[in-house]
């Protein structure tokens, strides 16, 4: 009696350490997510026990001590997700929420088990027990779990059958096909939650039958899902419309049943696509000798400069293929073993190195005649005579080259294409506004002065000659002294609008008092 005595006041001092700890475990006012904090501290003091106590740290009492622990973290997650809030949410339509929480409910079962584990190897050996032993029940809780996690994902699931529309001449019998397998699934779900006790009680041994009568019913529903998905497949004519289809049946392509059933299609739009990229491959090949040569049939679109247009087109073909082969890449690890999916792998990638590569070339060749002409053109006066046999002092042009013109273009579509430019490129690019502006008022200039010269007679000339000399001299620093680069072009437009714009309203003026005279002349 005395020596049980003993025991028992020992065994009261030691575990009354744990009580605070156990006290903050089981209260259910505490988050469930936070009670995993607790392990920690709950087994350091359990290895504490079992190091100092003389009677509580035989491998019986542990185990007790370990289930009583593992029966409350069960009281807790029960608490925080039970039968009927799972339906609850599912009745809502909030199959998410109780699959958050079950996962939540997971984590910390999973975590306390971790806690154990890592103190059973600080003791070195001593705590020889079996798993069994210790977390029977937590592993049914878990197994429990797991199965309820599969009712509310595959919820989640078919319940994107509601929103599917499949396309294609079968597509109105098979997508009425789909939202009657949806009808059907949701019968079975409502019919599985009219059991009358809590499913997440481990107790409850009925539960193993009714969830089996559940998934194979959801096996069935599979089998014809997976039915509607080969006909649909089959129904569909290009490699992108196959994608789509398998896209609008996205989280039930892993489901088992679908799964195999797949994989044979899997196969053949893998040779689709093999053969699509073997297509792009000659295209590529056919373009580029066009492009090259400036051909009139070259594939750019008539609205983009040379190098950006070419640049475009060859982004079209990666689109084309880069889809495709990012959703082949997604597919079972068993389709990514096979053969056929690594040649189409080598096939891809030799095809993007030469896009990759032609890219390269033309975009060095662009930068190569940056470097070289930008600065020969910007170095070029800004007007030139052109003989006429109009005007024997000949008109006055713009010399803007074009091959400028060209650039600032180019610039501006390969900047909107993301590709990086020249330096001075990006320069002359910042500048484009400017020179816009120059040269239209240098326009408008030299359109007065051509068409004074044009229309005046050969007796009006003498008496303007002063005038048509101060226009000259105005124009003459624009034709053999100011180039693109010079910093005062805007001084010179404006003094040079000046004096054309007085000589044009002169002009007109005279010849408007000309048609007068002629006009009066002609009553008489």
């Amino acid at each position: 009696m005395q020596t049980a005595r003993v025991e028992a006041n020992d065994n009261y001092l030691y575990l009354q350490t744990l009580t605070d700890l156990f006290d903050e475990l089981t209260n259910n006012s505490k988050e469930l997510s936070d009670i995993a904090e607790l392990f920690m501290p709950i087994m350091h003091t359990i290895l504490l026990i079992w190091t100092y106590s003389q009677h509580y740290n035989t491998p019986s009492r542990l185990v007790v001590l370990i289930r009583e622990i593992s029966n409350a973290v069960i009281d807790r997650c029960r608490n925080f997700i039970d039968g009927e809030k799972i339906f609850a949410f599912i009745k809502n339509d909030e199959p998410g929420e109780a699959h958050s929480k079950l996962l939540v409910a997971l984590d910390t079962c999973a975590k306390f088990k971790e806690s154990y584990h890592e103190y059973k190897g600080k003791v070195r050996g001593q705590w020889k027990i079996t798993q069994n032993a210790l977390f029977v029940r937590l592993d049914s809780f878990q197994e429990r779990c797991q199965d309820v996690l599969h009712l509310t994902s595959t919820f989640l699931q078919f319940k994107r059958l509601q929103k599917i529309e499949i396309g294609n001449t079968k597509g109105r019998i098979l997508s009425a096909t789909v939202m009657q397998i949806y009808d059907e699934f949701k019968t079975t779900v409502d019919e599985f939650m009219t059991v009358k006790y809590d499913i997440m009680d481990i107790e409850q041994r009925s539960f193993d039958d009714d969830f089996f009568k559940f998934r194979q019913r959801i096996k069935e529903l599979e089998r014809r899902l997976a039915s509607i998905l080969t006909q649909g497949f089959d129904d569909s004519d290009t490699i992108i419309g196959k994608f789509k289809l398998l896209e609008s049946f996205d989280g039930l392509l892993n489901r088992p049943i679908i799964q195999d059933e797949l994989e044979k299609k899997h196969i053949s739009l893998l040779e689709l696509y093999k053969q699509d990229l073997k297509t792009v491959a000659a295209i590529f090949m056919e373009g580029k000798a066009l492009v090259d040569a400036k051909d009139e049939r070259a594939p750019i679109s008539n609205n983009l400069p040379p190098i950006s247009g070419a640049l475009n087109w060859t982004a079209g073909l990666v689109d084309r293929v880069t889809e495709p082969m990012q959703k082949l890449s997604l597919l079972s690890q068993s389709i990514q073993d096979r053969e056929e999916f690594k040649d189409v792998q080598k096939l891809y990638g030799s095809l993007r190195k030469n896009i990759r590569e032609y890219n390269d070339s033309k975009i060095r060749q662009w930068e190569k005649g940056v470097e070289e002409n930008t600065e020969v053109h910007l170095n070029k006066f800004l007007l030139y005579r052109e003989a006429t046999p109009i005007a024997e002092e000949g008109f006055v042009r713009v010399n803007f080259d074009p091959t400028l013109e060209r650039l600032l273009r180019e610039v501006k579509y390969l900047l909107l294409l993301d590709i990086e430019v020249p330096e001075r490129a990006t320069l002359l690019y910042k500048k484009a506004d400017v020179y816009r502006t120059q040269t239209g008022r240098l326009e408008i200039i030299i359109t007065m002065y051509n068409e004074i010269l044009q229309t005046l007679l050969p007796v009006e000339k003498p008496l303007l000659r002063k005038r048509i000399e101060s226009m000259d001299a105005a124009l003459q620093d624009g034709i053999n002294k100011l180039t693109w680069n010079s910093q005062s072009i805007d001084t010179f437009i404006s003094q040079a609008m000046t004096v054309v714009s007085e000589v044009d309203q002169l002009v007109k003026k005279m010849k408007d008092n000309v048609l007068k005279m002629q006009q009066m002349m002609s009553h008489w």
